[in-house]
């Protein structure tokens, strides 16, 4: 056999790679997009955040368990035990940065809290190429530095402070979610929407204590099992699949997108004026994303 034979199998393991690629891209911006109407919703509940956030686990925890036994035919458990402790870790994770998230929204302000959050593309830059020596084209960390400018710009005429404990929390999620996503990475051949399932759990479980479980209306009891099916539940399925196909860094970085949509959401719907800095920083962070994107899909063509 010769050296060009050997080679011929390699375009279809090339192509399948691309394409494999291409889909991880597809399902963490849909992921983000998802994750991006949490506050319209949030602004139509008039029930607690501790009673939302624990019915919202709830929801999302009750669809994560109908989603995995429809598709496994009733074969949930060894797919729980298949994720071992690395799926503790995501969900313990992704428990973390959303109370967290939680936590800071009631002592600091939201610019603050999006200035840090959206730092998990570096902290997840930085622990990939610990753990996994997955290293960043240039062209990622320019991607990642403009869009981080980008929430800088949008945040630009809102109030930033709220002390140290605000910005601990705030760091804590970001170190949380990009935590969250170097473990899927890095465990890519394990499925991790048990994982979520999980990280559903246990945020329900840390808001229990704190919520008034039966305070609530039928209209905001919708919303709540709304936001925690089609807002978070559809999310992590898309998330915790995709992010097992792109680097670490990257699915953090598209997950910015976040940021912008949940903006165009709230005007949209309540008519409420971004003004010009959140649309030239929007602007900046799809530039940053959709660029990126762009030139990763041409280069790997």
């Amino acid at each position: 056999m010769t050296s060009l034979d050997r080679a011929v199998p390699a375009a279809p393991l090339l192509h399948e790679g691309r394409a494999h690629h291409r889909t991880g891209i597809l399902l963490v911006a849909l992921a983000s997009i998802a994750w991006s109407t949490g506050g319209l919703i949030a602004r139509y509940i008039e029930a607690g955040p501790w009673t939302v956030v624990f019915w919202r686990g709830v929801a999302c925890a009750s669809f994560l368990l109908v989603f995995l036994a429809i598709r496994e035919r009733g074969r949930v458990w060894p797919l729980f035990r298949a994720a071992g402790w690395p799926g503790v870790l995501v969900a313990a994770c992704f428990a973390t940065a959303s109370t967290s998230f939680i936590l800071a929204l009631q002592i600091t302000s939201v610019a603050s809290i999006l200035i840090v959050q959206n730092l998990a593309p570096f902290i997840a830059a930085f622990l990939a190429w610990v753990l996994m020596r997955e290293r960043l084209a240039p062209r990622t960390w320019v991607a990642i530095v403009v869009s981080l400018a980008g929430i800088f710009v949008m945040v630009s005429g809102q109030a930033i402070g709220g002390g140290a404990m605000g910005w601990f929390l705030s760091l804590l999620g970001a170190c949380g979610f990009a935590c969250a996503t170097v473990t899927i990475r890095h465990n890519r051949g394990v499925r991790m929407t048990p994982a979520a399932c999980l990280a559903s759990c246990f945020g329900a479980l840390i808001a229990l204590p704190f919520a008034d479980v039966l305070a609530f209306s039928t209209r905001d009891f919708a919303l709540m099992w709304l936001f925690g099916v089609g807002q978070l539940g559809i999310g992590m399925v898309l998330f915790t699949t995709g992010a097992r196909m792109i680097p670490a860094a990257e699915a953090a970085l598209i997950t910015v997108l976040e940021t912008v949509f949940a903006t165009i959401w709230v005007w949209l719907f309540l008519g409420e004026d971004p003004g010009r800095a959140a649309l030239l920083g929007g602007a900046l962070v799809l530039a940053a994303v959709i660029g990126h994107t762009l030139m990763d899909l041409r280069r790997k063509a």
